[in-house]
């Protein structure tokens, strides 16, 4: 089954396998390279990179969507293209030297970016695909959908943030599970132990997004946006770090106008119509 994204013509934005489609407020990152079941290689990295740094200082964006074209989410990192290039294998340290440019960039990026990240997963959600699902604010998958990190199985180290998103979701012993022997969740799996933040059946996906995105764009910008940092800041301080942090967002989201306009339709009893600034 196609994804959302083909529907909305994806394709035809699309650079090195990913497509970017502008929608009012929402910026929609499509993956676009069903024939290698979406695995990202360096350039598709780059492309989804460049496209939150632009969406993180676009004040007229509310909602940042990654979704797919065909029957696969994301495969994960393209190891056959990046070990082929130029007809000869890297030479020894361009992994450490080049992943911290691109795939833990894009892992942090998606935490850091000040909008709600959606991730919309179908089919594998593999590696890579598996961290850009759990590093989204919000994941909704098909319930059919298979989650797995491979990387063992493969004979190589996990990467991308899987060491620290994973046992912050789920805990030590299951992370352990997932990465050292390779265990597959399915989406109702992966939504029953935490990973992710809803599971649907797979007819009901594209519409269960959509309600999702809708909320998401209507709610108030800022404030959504300063919370997702201090829910992700506040894992890693201590409590008066963490308020202090919070002193210092309360002060910014007081003096916006969806602040001023949810004051108003509080006292007129009425649902708030948030711009976003």
């Amino acid at each position: 089954m196609a994804g959302a994204g083909e529907k909305r013509g994806l394709s035809v934005t699309t650079e090195a396998g990913v497509g970017l489609d502008r929608d009012g407020g929402v910026l929609r990152i499509g993956l676009d390279r069903p024939e290698r079941r979406n695995a990202l290689d360096a350039a598709a990295v780059r492309r989804i990179v460049g496209a939150l740094e632009d969406a993180a200082t676009d004040d007229a964006l509310r909602v940042v969507v990654i979704e797919s074209r065909g029957p696969d989410f994301c495969s994960g990192a393209d190891w056959v293209a990046s070990n082929t290039a130029g007809g000869a294998r890297p030479r020894p340290g361009s992994v450490q030297r080049r992943t911290a440019l691109q795939a833990h960039r894009l892992i942090q990026l998606i935490t850091e970016v000040q909008l709600p990240v959606v991730a919309v997963v179908r089919g594998h959600a593999a590696g890579l695909g598996f961290q850009l699902a759990l590093a989204a604010d919000f994941t909704v998958a098909a319930e059919s959908s298979r989650f797995w990190e491979p990387f063992l199985t493969r004979g190589f180290s996990p990467d991308s943030g899987a060491t620290w998103l994973l046992p912050r979701l789920v805990g030590i012993a299951r992370a352990k599970e997932l990465m050292l022997l390779g265990r597959r969740l399915s989406g109702a799996q992966a939504a029953e132990w935490g990973l992710i933040y809803r599971a649907v059946p797979d007819a009901e996906l594209d519409s269960a997004v959509a309600v999702l995105v809708e909320t998401l764009g209507q709610a108030a910008t800022v404030a959504v946006g300063l919370t997702k940092r201090l829910v992700n800041r506040g894992l890693e301080l201590g409590l008066t770090e963490a308020m202090q942090d919070e002193a210092f967002a309360l002060e910014l989201t007081s003096r916006t106008a969806d602040f001023r306009e949810g004051l108003v339709a509080f006292r007129e009893r009425r649902p708030p119509d948030f711009s976003g600034r």
